[in-house]
Formats: structure tokens, C-alpha cells, sequence
């Protein structure tokens, strides 16, 4: 997308060719968007806010975690933790899916095991189809797609997220009105330059009930509506064709068979209804409150690009730092389990980066953060990280006007 300047050096492990993939000093187009996350905008992206020019800090610190992995020797991909992750996760929804369907006879069976493949399905996508369609897992390209299409079996749709994750939350984070991730519509305001109605006086308290149909909404209406109208929170995307296209259909066909077909040749429909809707309200909700505390609480910034230039403030590199929050960095179980989403600024800094390096990768963005001066901000705890978001969303219920 834009013009950087060539050379032969090597940064964060990829070649300085390609330093492209964020923004730097050579940038003169209006779409902006790091090729580590993504190949080529549509045309309606033509008009979207443009970064700064770069100061040095993002060259700084791609030479930095790159001398990190040549010191360390670690590949940045093909981890052999992510793949025994991987086997795990796979083999405890297969088997929760098994023992839900096929052997549960009471509710006391069903419910702990329903919950179990709630959360496992979140750790799917968090741990795989994340890393996989952020071309972090591997190497290999096939390898990378293969690992996305898992959110295709388990009700997503890779596509779909490639561009509303990948394109316009990755590039636009928490610019109002081109980050889709921060748009719940009229339901919730996330932004101090989202409108504001009378009942968003309580979305403090509604609004977390409300995260765990954000499964069942992908399923049954937002997935097909955007495919349908070829739109995600008002920006324009290509409708999936061909591969793509058959990619949607065919995952959604599997999906609904395991998840309805399949459990309804030996359960009431009652069961499976209810079954469905324990499993999809966990997925929700684990899947909300994971991307709340990196991005909608007190301590993230909202900017806007200049009315008359579009031009944001900042660079890439330092908006991303200043939009995003870390949270409960020490724990090794958490940042198991979502995938090191809890290091959600080096995730945006490096997404092509497999998420296991994320922990000592930290220390170098921090450090380098430090010396020029970017801000960087972090949660000591998930809770800590929990009453942040519970107070910004009580801030932006009661604030009358946009600021």
C-alpha cells in the first residue's frame, strides 16, 4: 500500500523490502495498512485517515526484536509449542463434542461439558484460526490457511474476519467510524465520538449479558448480512467469490450440521436448543471481554484523523501503542489459553509473530517505548483490566456530548 524505501537489512525477520507492512518515513497514500496483516485494499478504501510520518521508533524496534530472535536462535513461526497447543485444543473439543453428544444423558453432564467446549472453541480461535490468519502460525502458507479455516467449522468465517479484523481493526485501531471492532451500533457506545442515547445511561450493566450473543449473532445474521451487502460497520468489502464464496457456504453447512443436524438425531430439539445456546453465550462472552480490556477502557486513546488533511497525529507504530492495553502479563495460564491476546500491543505491533514469543517480546517494546517516550500502558491483573472497562463503560453512558 505504501512506498518504502528498499534495502538489503532485516528487521522484526522480515526483509527491509517489506518494511511496508507498517507505515514508515516514505508513506504517501491515504490507505494505510501493514502488509504483515493484510495484501491488497478494496477500492472504497481509497479515503480511509493516513499515519504520520515515522520518527525512527518503529525502525528501532524491529531491529531490536529482530536481534532478539538472532541472539535467541527461535523462529518466529512454527513453533513446536503452538503445534502441541494445537493437538491439545483440537483433541479436548473433539472429545467434549463427543461426550456432549453422543453420551450425555443428564443435565449435570451436559452443562460442565457444554461450558468446556464454549471455552474451547474461544481458545480455537484465539490460539489457531488467530494466529493462522494473521500468517503467524507457520511458514507455509497452506499451513496458515489451513489453521483459519478452524473458525470456519466452528461458525465463523475467516473471511469475513480477515477483513474486519486483519484490515480495518488491525490498521484503524480505535479510529471512530473505520474500526469495526469498536461498533456495537445502537446497542452500546464504546467511543467519546459514537452518539450518544438515553439508555446507554446503563450500558455498564447491560452490555455484559449482551457480549455472550455476539457467537449466535455471527451465526444466524451479521455473517450473512455483510457477505450479502458486501458492508462491515459501513465500510465496503468484496463480496467472497469463487473459493472464498464456497469456503463461506461449505463452513457454514458444517457448522450447522455438528451443531444442530447431527446432536438432533439423539437429543429433543429442546436439549439442543438449549446445549447451543450455553456453548455460543460462553464463546460470546469469553470472545468480548478478551478484545474489551485491550481496547475500550480508560486508559486506551480514541483519536480522530484532522478534519481538513485526514492526517492522524501520530505514526503507525506509536497509534497502536497508544490505542491498545496489555493486561495480566505474568500470567502464563491466561496467555495460554487466549492465545497472548493479553499482549495486545505487541500482537498489533508484530501480528506476524507467533504469539508464544509475545511474553519476551514485551520487554523489548516496553524498553523501546520507554526511550521514546510512547506511551505504554498495562494492567497488572484480568481484574484490574475488568473494572477499566466497567468504568469507561459507565463514562461513555453518562457523557452528553462528543468530544
Amino acid at each position: 500500500m505504501g512506498l518504502c524505501e528498499k534495502a538489503s537489512v532485516t528487521f522484526g525477520g522480515i526483509g527491509r523490502s517489506e518494511l511496508s507492512q507498517a507505515p514508515t518515513s516514505q508513506l504517501v497514500t491515504i490507505s494505510v495498512v501493514p502488509r504483515e496483516t493484510v495484501g491488497s485494499l478494496p477500492a472504497g478504501f481509497a479515503k480511509k485517515p493516513t499515519f504520520s510520518k515515522s520518527d525512527g521508533f518503529l525502525i528501532e524496534l524491529r531491529r531490536r526484536v529482530d536481534e532478539y530472535f538472532l541472539r535467541t536462535g527461535l523462529a518466529q513461526r512454527d513453533c513446536p509449542q503452538m503445534y502441541r497447543k494445537t493437538a491439545i485444543l483440537f483433541a479436548t473439543c473433539a472429545s467434549s463434542y463427543v461426550l456432549l453428544v453422543f453420551f450425555a444423558a443428564t443435565w449435570w453432564q451436559a452443562f460442565p461439558l457444554a461450558i468446556l467446549l464454549g471455552l474451547t472453541i474461544a481458545g480455537i480461535g484465539f490460539n489457531v484460526a488467530h494466529d493462522g490468519g494473521h500468517q503467524a502460525y507457520s511458514s507455509r502458507l497452506w499451513v496458515n490457511k489451513l489453521m483459519s479455516m478452524s473458525l470456519d467449522v466452528v461458525g465463523g468465517s475467516s473471511y469475513l474476519w480477515h477483513w474486519k479484523h486483519a484490515v480495518l481493526h488491525h490498521t484503524y485501531v480505535n479510529i471512530t467510524g473505520h474500526d469495526a471492532d469498536i461498533d456495537l451500533g445502537i446497542l452500546g457506545r464504546l467511543s467519546p465520538h459514537q452518539k450518544r442515547y438515553w439508555f446507554h445511561r446503563w450500558q455498564h450493566l447491560y452490555l455484559w449479558p449482551l457480549y455472550g450473543f455476539l457467537a449466535m449473532a455471527w451465526h444466524f445474521y451479521s455473517d450473512f448480512h455483510e457477505v450479502i451487502t458486501g458492508q462491515i460497520g459501513g465500510n465496503r468489502i468484496p463480496r467472497p467469490k469463487g473459493g472464498d464464496l464456497l469456503l463461506f457456504v461449505g463452513g457454514k453447512v458444517v457448522f450447522f450440521t455438528l451443531a444442530f443436524a447431527i446432536p438432533l438425531l439423539f437429543h429433543p430439539v429442546w436439549a439442543v436448543l438449549l446445549t447451543y445456546g450455553v456453548i455460543s453465550f460462553v464463546l460470546g462472552l469469553v470472545l468480548s471481554i478478551v478484545f474489551q480490556l485491550a481496547h475500550a477502557v480508560e486508559e486506551a486513546e480514541f483519536p480522530l484523523p484532522r478534519p481538513e488533511t485526514g492526517n492522524m497525529e501520530n505514526t503507525w507504530a506509536t497509534h497502536q501503542v497508544e490505542t491498545t492495553v496489555d493486561f495480566a502479563r505474568q500470567s502464563r495460564a491466561l496467555a495460554w489459553l487466549v492465545g497472548g491476546l493479553n499482549f495486545q500491543i505487541e500482537h498489533h505491533l508484530f501480528p506476524r509473530i507467533c504469539h508464544i514469543h509475545y511474553p519476551a517480546i514485551s520487554l523489548v517494546v516496553e524498553d523501546t517505548c520507554r526511550e521514546y517516550g510512547v506511551r505504554y500502558t498495562q494492567h497488572a491483573t484480568f481484574g484490574r483490566g475488568l473494572a477499566s472497562h466497567y468504568r469507561w463503560l459507565r463514562t461513555m453512558g453518562m457523557v452528553t456530548e462528543s468530544t
